[in-house]
């Protein structure tokens, strides 16, 4: 790892630290984190920190800023990129067409939407729908790893190259490193393409498919 890259990470790690003990969290060498509150209660304490949040300056072009949805006690979370203009317009991620596919794929497993959790790695839509900038992932990062550190899943589903690339770190393609099983903080993730790329590309729902089984699998269902 490089100085920089290393800097980036150590930064990102203090925030991290400082912001699980603003919520009540204890961390325990070894172990997951214990916490003194309810999951949806400490959820909600990062979300106001999200709204109050100006580390980027997407906060000044934002309709609604966009946190999740979902149950906060989810055995499976997946991990999106960035709002879209429906979900900035309605204040909740994965609600345009590509949500609509999200939710089709979610009934296929067996599961409701209402039974897993919904979110993105940024909390705020960039303008006109562009690629995420590093800038913007470093500053809505921590507020990601809160919540899965607080949720604790069975299961992260990454959504994407950007949602894979801000777990993992890796610098590779989602085509390679889809389907297979990764680990983020003693979490299981796998990757998976973005349901608004198989609607660009509909010859690769089987092979998400394929992944959706594998996680189903996991999951014990």
């Amino acid at each position: 790892m490089e100085r920089n890259e290393l800097q980036v990470a150590l930064r990102a790690v203090n925030a991290h630290v400082r912001n699980l003990k603003r919520l009540g969290l204890t961390v325990i060498p070894g172990g997951a984190p214990r916490a003194t509150k309810d999951n949806a209660s400490l959820l909600r304490e990062v979300e106001q920190r999200v709204i109050a949040c100006t580390q980027c300056p997407l906060y000044r072009t934002r309709t609604h800023h966009v946190f999740a949805d979902g149950t906060g006690t989810a055995r499976l979370v997946f991990v999106g990129e960035a709002p879209g203009r429906e979900e900035d317009l309605q204040g909740k991620p994965f609600v345009g067409a590509a949500g609509r596919l999200l939710t089709k794929m979610i009934e296929a497993m067996g599961l409701r939407r209402e039974e897993v959790y919904i979110c993105n790695v940024l909390k705020d839509r960039p303008p006109n729908n562009r690629i995420p900038q590093p800038d913007e992932i470093e500053a809505c990062r921590p507020y990601l790893v809160e919540q899965l550190t607080i949720i604790q899943p069975r299961i992260i589903c990454t959504l994407g190259a950007i949602a894979a690339k801000a777990l993992l770190g890796m610098d590779v393609s989602i085509t390679k490193i889809r389907g297979q099983r990764h680990a983020f903080q003693g979490l299981a993730v796998i990757p998976t393409f973005h349901p608004a790329y198989l609607l660009r590309n509909p010859d690769a729902k089987k092979l998400v498919w394929q992944d959706l089984k594998q996680i189903k699998k996991l999951l014990g269902d």
